[in-house]
Parts: C-alpha cells; structure tokens; sequence
C-alpha cells in the first residue's frame, strides 16, 4: 500500500465549494451531482409497513397463497395509519420537500394489489401515473417494483430492484426462479418506451443470488447497481466486493428501504448520481452507466476521473492510471463534516494508496498508480464524523467509511 499524507486544504466557503462542485476533467460532457433514494415502499406493499398493527402474541404477520400471493395476516391497519404510511404520492411530496433530487419507489410485486401479474394492472399503472404527476423541473419520481425471493422457490434468492420497466415479474410465482429473471430483466422494455430499465442487488450478503451465479452480459447490462447502504445504517460492503471480483459490473447505491414516510425525513443517507440534468432520462442514464456512488451524508459531493474518463467507466487496457479527485461538503459550519481520508482499492478491496489531507471541507487529489493486472478500481471516504449526524447510525465511527464510489473498470 502506498500512503500519501500531506496538507492540500483548499479555501473554505462558497467559493470553494463551487470550485469543487464544477467539473475540471478534460472530458467533454459536464456531469451535476444528483441525491435520491433507490428504494421505498408505499402502501402498496400492504402485507408489512408501518402502518400495520400487531397483535399480541402473533409471530408472523404475512402469508404466502398459492399463487404466490403475499397477504397481511393478524396485523389490522392502525387507526391512524395515514400518518405513518401513504401511497407513492405521498413519498413523493415529502420527498420534494425535504430537498432530495429523485425518489423511486418500489413495492413488492407479490403484493394483493398486483395479483394477477400484468402490465396493464391497474395499481401498476396507477403507481406510474402518480410518479408523472410528481415530476417537475427541480424533481424526478421514478418507480419501479422490488422482486422479492421470500419464501422460494428454489435456490438464488435475494431481492432486485427493477427501475423503469414496462412489465413486472412475482418471483413467487412458478417458475420465476433467478435464472428466469435474468433471462427476463435482460431484455426487458422501459416503461412508456422512455429511457433504459436499471437494476440493483438489494442488501445482499455475499451467499445471496445463489453466490452471484449466473452472469451473462445482458444481465450485467442491466443490473448496474448494489445497495451497499440500506435503511440508512446497514453496510453490504462483503456482497459489493464477493460481486466485483465475479465480473458484475455495478455501483454502489443507498436505499432507506422505508416501510412508511417517517425514513424519508429521519434517513440522511443517499444515493447520489452524476447525470448531465435533473430529467428522467438523464439521471436513468447515469444509473445505467454506473455514475453513481453510495454515502451516509446527505450531501457531500465526490467526483473522480482516471485517465481523462468519469467514474462508472471502463478504459482501454493501461498500465498507469491518473486520477483526478474532487470530494467537497457544503456544510462548512460543522467539524463533523470535514473529509479526513480518501482511499483508493483495486481487486479484493486492496488499498492502493491513501491521503490524508489536513481535515478539510473541500480536497483535491491527483496521485498516479502503476498497475498491469488489477480489473477495477473503486474509493471510500471517510470524515471526521463518521456520518451526516448524530443517531444516523447505531454508533457513527470516524474510523469507517462514509462513503464508497463506484469503480472504473481497467478493461482487462
């Protein structure tokens, strides 16, 4: 491991948060920073959430029918469940008020409300249509449905996030094991024939999907992402690198993985994209091309590029590799805020090489790496906090990351 440490503290202030904030790559194309979130539900998944009761004693609180059918079972509506849960035009609007970019959400399709499984289901389309009326020039609603393998069949389970896509699957149903959802996802047709479909591994560990079995290029195509963060303080750091090291090419992502709006409010960490506007198409596309990273802040701004190409890229086949980075956050009144490391990890999460600047609110960093063999290389930032605030996470460490970004690929 090679370790760099030195003073290269820019200028505090707006000035230089805007220094950072705008591209200095030789590339042709300005990327803006997007936060959202990936993952939420709505009362749509109406078999668990928040706005459910509990009955004394009752140790289990959904069931599975014979069509693969999810339904609430001893667990009535709270009386005043409306303040705890709402439809996707509720986390929409909360959404747009608390300053996030975009939101997805993305209910169980094994769900009551989805059943019989069909493009032209009525809360399918009714989830699309909230999602339109939501959109504005400062705000993206996107939805998309989450494939849950609960309770089988077969081997491979683990849960997906599906973005965009006109059609939806229930993995509960017979036959809808991993194999024939890749097969599915791989060709599957965007919703409205608008931008390209995307997917995630969700909170996956490393034995999950079967041990990530199964990859062909088409899949990989289109599952360009990993929830690395979910529910604000889970890290699937060991499936991100299991996942890598067998050729998936994907980015990490956060997802609140809310059950009801309480999350979209309390949770500070986000999804964050590099995408050329705040449009639908663009900001699908920069999840498609892997311009995407995973952070427990709410707004700290990463930006890199090695050999004159975006983070999210593949090169050209290259023995050394120059990277330009660019980690600001704008929130230049609290200490917790400033960034105290940055690291660079190639294969098997091998650290490569580290700076350690004075702690700064705003760094750049410009270090070479000689390398003939490594597939990809990806970075983690740490501040002095160890997250966006106090009670983000059961114990904010400043010792661990707070933020991962996604990879360049070397080509080999």
């Amino acid at each position: 491991m090679r370790k760099t440490k030195f003073d290269m503290s820019l200028a505090v202030g707006i000035a230089g948060v805007l220094i950072c904030a705008a591209p200095a790559f030789s590339q042709s194309k300005v990327y803006n920073i997007y936060a959202g979130n990936t993952h939420s539900h709505t009362q749509y998944t109406e078999s668990h959430g928040s706005h459910l009761g509990r009955v004394e004693g009752a140790t289990k609180f959904m069931e599975i029918d014979s069509n693969g059918v999810g339904r609430a079972i001893n667990s009535p509506l709270k009386p005043d469940w409306q303040k705890y849960q709402g439809p996707p035009s509720v986390h929409f609007d909360i959404a747009k008020a608390k300053g996030y970019d975009f939101f997805i959400t993305t209910d169980h399709s094994q769900e009551a409300g989805f059943y019989p499984t069909n493009p032209e289901n009525l809360q399918w389309i009714a989830a699309h249509d909230q999602a339109k009326k939501a959109m504005d020039k400062n705000f993206v609603a996107l939805t998309g449905y989450e494939h849950s393998e609960n309770n089988g069949p077969g081997v491979g389970r683990g849960h997906f996030n599906v973005i965009n896509s006109a059609a939806y699957l229930n993995a509960l149903e017979k036959g809808v094991d991993i194999q024939a959802f890749y097969k599915w996802v791989g060709t599957a047709i965007a919703y409205d024939n608008e931008g390209p479909v995307v997917a995630t591994f969700n909170h996956p560990d490393v034995e999950s999907y079967d041990s990530f079995a199964y990859r062909d290029e088409k899949v990989t195509n289109v599952i360009t992402m990993m929830e690395l963060i979910n529910s604000n303080k889970n890290i699937h750091y060991a499936a991100f690198l299991a996942a890598l090291n067998l050729g998936w090419k994907i980015s990490p992502v956060a997802g609140n993985d809310n059950h009801g709006t309480e999350a979209i409010s309390k949770h500070t960490s986000r999804t964050f994209v590099l995408a050329e506007s705040k449009s639908k198409l663009d900001i699908l596309n920069a999840m498609k091309n892997r311009r995407t990273y995973a952070a427990l802040d709410q707004n700290i701004q990463c930006r890199y590029s090695v050999n004159g190409q975006i983070m999210g890229s593949t090169l050209t086949s290259a023995s050394e590799f120059k990277f330009d980075i660019q980690i600001s956050d704008p929130d230049t009144g609290n200490p917790r805020d400033m960034i105290t490391k940055v690291e660079i990890l190639k294969d098997n999460g091998v650290v490569v090489d580290t700076f350690q600047p004075t702690p700064s609110y705003s760094v750049k960093w410009n270090p070479v790496i000689k390398d003939s063999t490594s597939k990809y290389f990806f970075m983690r930032v740490y501040n002095a906090g160890g997250s966006d605030s106090e009670g983000a996470n059961a114990k904010p460490d400043p010792a661990k990351p707070i933020a991962w970004l996604a990879p360049v690929w070397t080509g080999r």
